[in-house]
Parts: structure tokens; C-alpha cells; sequence
């Protein structure tokens, strides 16, 4: 049996993604780790940072971000194809570079691996997830925030990327642009394991905060898109109320111990007042959904009210 990482990255070392980090934690258990590697800006060192890890498992695939062709978000998924069908192993282990993985998980993941490589009706492997947010304490897990997605998936050639990367599909005679199409897309057939991704995506500096999602917004919008337009893309961002996110009780990965203690921004996090600053509400901070949250948690097990779902659950 054979595992393969993969990911894609682009300005990832100026945004203060914990890429090395996230490789890091799954590049034990993998054979190989496949990255597609962006056109990165002048100030990133997205390509040093990788050479620092001094890995002859990491495979770098160069490329170049093309906003026009893949608008909307799609072209993550299609970067990430680029490295996914570049991988070789029976099963593709898709990390983000906001992601990573806890030691105490690594035999899960390789005993679920083990178990149904032969199994033809398992397509993939489905993870529990925790969303940091505004530091390393506070977390969302609820009807706003995905609980739960596919992060590894069999080596299948119809298998894709979906919408923007967040997940997979089975799409035969893929054209290689519709990402977001779901005609003639099939969910692709998974099995739950007792296994958790750690989302550190929405943990940085509130001015690297906002820089992220100028980028983000260009990614999806366009090069033609103008964040000085807005008028949240002009201040340091507001994590609203942090007392409205559960608090984390666990430990982190090892590898993220270094990261934590660089978290210096702790003056500038609010566990009171106004819902929002200088910003619309986010969906999680708006009472709907505040609301449905507080009954999936209380009164569902944390099962979702009609929430989505990319994917088959099958009993193994």
C-alpha cells in the first residue's frame, strides 16, 4: 500500500499560512508529497520554505494562477488536480496549507488506509474538523463551519476536485474548467474515521487577516476586483465576539507548539461588545444561525439541520 500527500500552495509564507507545519504533520505517514506551487509574489518565500524542510519525499510541481479561466474559486481546484494527478499511491492524502494533522491520529489513518485499500466501495476517507479562529483556543464546529470532509481519497481517475477545493467528486469525461458543474458528478463513497483535521485558517494577525482575504476575494472576484472599494478591506479585522466560539480543551499537534507561541495579537481579540466591527456579520454571528447551532448542539448530537453535504456515508 501506498500513500501519497498532495497540495497546492501560492503566497503562502507573506499570509502566514503554517504550511511547514502542515506538511510536516502528515509527511511521516505518506510516501510521497506532491505540491503544486504558484506563481508566488516577489515578497513570499513560499519555495524557500519548503527547501528548508530537506525532504526527498516533497515533489514540487511549478505553475501559474489563471484568474481569468478558473473564476470563482475553481482555480484551487484545479491546482489542486494538478497535483493530484501528478500523485501515484493507491490512496491521495489532500492536506491544505492552513491544515494539519495530530500525531495521536497518524495509526487511525494508517490502519483506515490498510483496511479498506482493497475495499472498492470505499472512495474515500472522511475526517471530523475543528475551525481555529482568531487564536489557538477558540474553535467553531457547527452548523456554519463543515464539521466533517473528505481529506484522503483512492487513486481513481475520475476523481476531481469540487467547486473550490474544499472536496471531491467522481466526474467522468471532466473538461478540465467546470468545477462547479454538478451534471453528471457523483458524490464520491465514504467511510467516517475516528480522525480530526485542525483548520488554522482563520488564525493570524488581524492585518494579516484582512491581507488574506483581499487575496481571497481576488481569487474569487478577479484581478479586476478593488478591496480599497470595501470598507472592511481598509482596517485591521474584527474576529467579532470570541465567547461565541467553544474553547478548545485538547492539545495541538507538536508542530504547531512553535507557531502558538508566536500568537502576539491577543490585545487585539474581543470577547465582548459589538458583534461586529467595520465589517458585515459573518454567516456563524447571525441570530438564524446562531440559533440553529445552539439546537444541532443541544438538542441533535451536533447532527446538522439540512446542512451539506459533498458525500456518500456508507456503513463499513
Amino acid at each position: 500500500m501506498k500513500i501519497s500527500g498532495f497540495t497546492f500552495l501560492k503566497n503562502t509564507t507573506k499570509l502566514y499560512y503554517p504550511v511547514k507545519e502542515s506538511i510536516l504533520s502528515i509527511l511521516d505517514i505518506v510516501d510521497e508529497f506532491v505540491i503544486a506551487v504558484g506563481d508566488n509574489d516577489p515578497d513570499d518565500n513560499t519555495l524557500g520554505m519548503l527547501e528548508s524542510i530537506g525532504s526527498d519525499k516533497i515533489r514540487v510541481i511549478n505553475t501559474v494562477w489563471d484568474l481569468d479561466k478558473y473564476p470563482n474559486g475553481t482555480v484551487y481546484a484545479q491546482q489542486t488536480d494538478i497535483a493530484m494527478k501528478a500523485c501515484t499511491g493507491d490512496w491521495l492524502f489532500y492536506i491544505q496549507g492552513d491544515e494539519a494533522v495530530h500525531e495521536k491520529d497518524h495509526q487511525k489513518i494508517l490502519d483506515a488506509c490498510s483496511k479498506y485499500v482493497d475495499d472498492p466501495d470505499v472512495e474515500g476517507l472522511l475526517f471530523r474538523y475543528m475551525h481555529f479562529y482568531g487564536d489557538y483556543e477558540h474553535y467553531f464546529r457547527n452548523h456554519c463551519w463543515y464539521p466533517n470532509e473528505i481529506r484522503i481519497v483512492r487513486n481513481l481517475p475520475d476523481v476531481h476536485s469540487f467547486r473550490d477545493a474544499q472536496s471531491f467528486r467522481k466526474i467522468p469525461n471532466f473538461d478540465g474548467v467546470s468545477y462547479h458543474s454538478k451534471e453528471g458528478a457523483e458524490k464520491l463513497k465514504v467511510v467516517e474515521i475516528d480522525a480530526d483535521i485542525y483548520h488554522y485558517g482563520w488564525v493570524r494577525p488581524p492585518e494579516l487577516m484582512t491581507q488574506k482575504t483581499r487575496h481571497i476575494n481576488t481569487n474569487y472576484k478577479g484581478k479586476g476586483f478593488n478591496a480599497d472599494d470595501y470598507e472592511e478591506f481598509r482596517h485591521a479585522y474584527d474576529y467579532g465576539r470570541l465567547d461565541r466560539a467553544k474553547v478548545f480543551k485538547g492539545s495541538h499537534p507538536a508542530l504547531m507548539q512553535d507557531k502558538i507561541k508566536q500568537l502576539d495579537w491577543k490585545d487585539k481579540l474581543r470577547f465582548s461588545g459589538p458583534t461586529a466591527i467595520n465589517r458585515d456579520l459573518k454567516k456563524h454571528e447571525k441570530l438564524k444561525y446562531r440559533i440553529l447551532s445552539f439546537l444541532e448542539e443541544k438538542f441533535l448530537g451536533g447532527r446538522l439541520i439540512g446542512g451539506y453535504k459533498n458525500y456518500k456515508l456508507i456503513k463499513k
